[in-house]
């Protein structure tokens, strides 16, 4: 089986070698990384000029393009993929321009300094899943309310008292008045008394006793003794099962359609 070599490694190239390096992925539509300093002009439906400084550039093998400094997640210059590629030398520098076409746009960077080079051979057939956000399982419970426990019965959701708003708002299969707290992640100190906050608003309004549950994939040590000291019950949920009961929801309302 022939080496696939995944990963190509350039420290400190000379401008030369890194112009050949750059031609040669960017021509076998492989991942390219250069750090180095470099400077940036636009050309297209604007125009722009970023002056020099030490950043990173990546081409991708989809022929996207993106520049960015050493803070923040935003590139400051960046082109779409399907972009063509000229590499040249400009002035003693290597300057790579991407071009798309249409629109007509055209972003040059130069490099006057390489400090790394990377030439990557990528294969990524993973799919990319996201899992609920609170406000997804806050349906999937509303939806399914067994998931919590068996007779629960929601009344309400987002529910506004003094202290906030409840996620969930029901009765229990006791006739017991149930507030729920959810979290997406690991529920700590906070979300604990955030959740008895809730309970203690309501039992000014209601006659009746009434549990809080905080609702989450987990939950930290020392929040688990602070819910026990206040009464207060936990039920772990992955959101990934939410999400599971939202997609057999969503495919249920489409057999029913198509029927």
């Amino acid at each position: 089986m022939p080496d696939r070599r995944p990963l190509v490694v350039y420290e400190n190239p000379p401008i030369n070698e890194a112009l050949e390096a750059s031609k040669k992925a960017i021509s076998e539509q492989k991942t390219l990384i250069l750090v180095g300093n470099c400077w940036a002009d636009y050309r297209g439906r604007a125009s722009s000029k970023l002056e020099p400084g030490e950043r990173i550039l990546i081409i991708k093998e989809d022929g996207s393009v993106s520049v960015h400094k050493s803070k923040g997640y935003e590139p400051v210059n960046w082109q779409p993929p399907g972009c063509l590629f000229q590499s040249y030398m400009d002035n003693g520098a290597l300057a790579i321009k991407a071009i798309k076409q249409k629109p007509r746009e055209a972003l040059t960077v130069c490099f006057d300094k390489v400090y790394l080079l990377s030439v990557l051979s990528l294969i990524d057939e993973g799919q990319f899943i996201l899992y609920a956000s609170e406000e997804e399982m806050q349906k999937a419970i509303l939806l399914q309310p067994s998931i919590i426990e068996e007779g629960l019965k929601p009344i309400t959701y987002e529910k506004k008292v003094e202290p906030g708003f409840i996620d969930v708002y029901g009765i229990d299969k006791d006739g017991r008045m149930v507030v729920i707290e959810i979290k997406r992640k690991t529920a700590g100190k906070e979300a604990v008394l955030q959740l008895a906050k809730y309970v203690e608003s309501i039992k000014t309004s209601v006659n009746r006793e009434i549990r809080g549950i905080l609702v989450a994939p987990q939950i930290a040590k020392g929040a688990q003794k602070l819910l026990v000291t206040l009464g207060l019950g936990y039920k772990p949920l992955d959101p990934k099962k939410c999400t599971e009961i939202l997609r057999k929801t969503e495919t249920k309302k489409l057999a029913a359609f198509f029927k």
